[in-house]
């Protein structure tokens, strides 16, 4: 059985390499989805909307999720619209989701402010 990190295992947690490995199974994904329920699992990916009063906070959200993805070396994909940002997190290299990408997501919503 995989263990599951708690929210602040994950933000403490920092991305690595993911060449060579394998994405976690299903049954994974689900238990540690469990930590960040706003998260949802659509095939291989980890998704989440952020709601904001305008654009200009939707930008800045952006940016903080930039700064992140730079950190970790780990970049999402991002639709934004006006006061909304939708990202999308998965490993391309090796195909589905990974820690990494829970990592990811547990920081971007520590920085996510309506």
């Amino acid at each position: 059985m995989n263990r599951v990190l708690s929210i602040e295992q994950l933000r403490a947690g920092r991305c690595v390499p993911m060449k060579n490995r394998s994405p976690m199974s299903s049954a994974h994904i689900d238990e540690q989805i469990h930590v960040l329920p706003i998260w949802a699992r659509r095939g291989e990916v980890l998704e989440r909307d952020y709601e904001f009063t305008d654009f200009a906070r939707a930008i800045a959200f952006v940016n903080a999720v930039a700064d992140v993805a730079g950190q970790e070396n780990h970049h999402p994909e991002m639709l934004v619209g006006h006061g909304r940002v939708r990202v999308h997190y998965s490993t391309r290299e090796i195909g589905g989701i990974s820690i990494n990408d829970f990592i990811c997501a547990a920081k971007i919503d520590a920085r996510y402010e309506p």
